[in-house]
């Protein structure tokens, strides 16, 4: 059997009130997850799947003579159009959970890299080989690109390390050092 109940919120929180006369008597329990509250009381039942998620360890429920007040504490702030998700998406929602985010992250990466072309594709070219390098790799091309004003980029940290990086501007150009 299913219970009443009824809800308000402010900018901080949500608060269902149940309305069960002697819960304590009726052995009440509570079970507050991310996006879903579940009350059961001898005989009585409420699942309600939340319209947007809530902090579990700031929220409570306590027990009264006619009712049982819970209050979840919200994520953000936002106003709640309603407090439960409709059907459809609570089926979507498990639907979702079913993917592989790593797989979709690593699709995602390989369509941006076919679709980038000249300066945007060195670019990643670059951010790939730094992000996937070693601390010292990383050292490296940070010295040689700071220290050569960006004309010269070495992943070769015991080359690098031993001296300043000399500028090497493109064939065809001369560097010249701005005066002050």
């Amino acid at each position: 059997m299913s219970m009443r109940f009824d809800w308000y919120q402010t900018e901080t929180k949500v608060v269902i009130t149940v309305l069960l006369k002697g819960a304590i008597e009726k052995n009440y329990n509570v079970k507050i997850e991310q996006q879903k509250v579940h009350m059961t009381a001898d005989g009585h039942e409420l699942i309600l799947n939340l319209l947007h998620p809530i902090v579990v360890d700031r929220s409570s429920h306590k027990a009264f003579s006619t009712k049982v007040e819970i209050s979840l504490s919200k994520e953000s702030g936002v106003r709640w159009e309603n407090l439960e998700q409709k059907a459809d998406v609570v089926a979507e929602l498990s639907t979702r959970q079913a993917k592989n985010w790593d797989r979709l992250v690593s699709e995602e990466e390989k369509l941006d890299e076919k679709e980038a072309k000249g300066e945007a594709a060195l670019n990643q070219l670059f951010k790939k080989i730094y992000g996937s390098s070693s601390p010292e790799v990383q050292k490296a091309m940070n010295k040689s690109y700071s220290e050569s004003g960006g004309t010269v980029l070495s992943t070769n940290w015991n080359e690098v390390s031993k001296e300043k990086v000399t500028v090497k501007p493109p064939e065809g150009t001369e560097f010249r050092q701005w005066d002050k």
